[in-house]
């Protein structure tokens, strides 16, 4: 896609080099309805803005098309996927995440993706994930690198929403049947600087 050209400021106060918390000091479990739960740890990963730096320059990222009103139309943001043991590998700060994670939540993250909301414009829609959707229980991890944006998340079919507010080395894990009996989305905002999420899922039993 070529060089990105966005306007973002690191934090002057963000620690040089990039380190995770294996201890999920202070992660705190939030349980919604029908087996869902939320777990959420603030400043899970230091240097955040660093590998926000990399992440942004590095990755060969790319639009893709989703079916929303019976036709494909493009998603607004970027995305790029790795699988491990399988092509190219993600850098080594993403690898060292998914184990960590998998060794948390006793399933293996083998499915590593990022996606680039550029501006307030980008967003993605309520939804669950494809796949995990359909499972009975499913994990999927994210961690959010860069300018705060809206995380929501609502019962299937609509309801009441509760939200986070990421903040950059944030980890939110969605668990239980929240694929299933819940969903996300990050909206659209007014005014909103460049933000990439990772995200971590597992293979699923087909």
């Amino acid at each position: 896609m070529g060089t990105l050209d966005l306007s973002w400021q690191p934090s002057l106060l963000d620690a040089p080099g990039v380190e995770i918390d294996p201890a999920f000091h202070g992660l705190r479990r939030r349980e919604l309805t029908e087996g869902a739960w939320v777990d959420h740890a603030a400043g899970w990963c230091r240097g955040a803005d660093e590998l926000f730096a990399r992440l942004l320059a590095g990755t060969p990222w790319a639009g893709r098309e989703v079916w929303m009103y019976e036709r494909y139309v493009p998603e607004p943001r970027l995305t790029h996927r790795w699988r491990l043991g399988h092509g190219p590998e993600p850098p080594s700060e993403l690898r060292e995440m998914a184990h960590v994670l998998s060794e948390r939540y006793g399933v293996a993250f083998t499915q590593v993706g990022v996606n680039l909301y550029r501006d307030g414009t980008d967003s993605v829609a309520w939804h669950g994930d494809r796949v995990a959707r359909e499972l009975p229980e499913a994990v999927v991890a994210l961690v959010s690198l860069g300018a705060p944006r809206p995380f929501r998340l609502r019962p299937t079919g609509g309801g009441a929403s509760i939200g986070y507010l990421p903040g950059p080395g944030d980890l939110l894990v969605m668990g239980g049947s929240c694929q299933r009996t819940w969903q996300h989305a990050v909206p659209k905002a007014r005014s909103a600087g460049p933000r990439i999420s990772i995200q971590f899922r597992h293979a699923y039993p087909r």
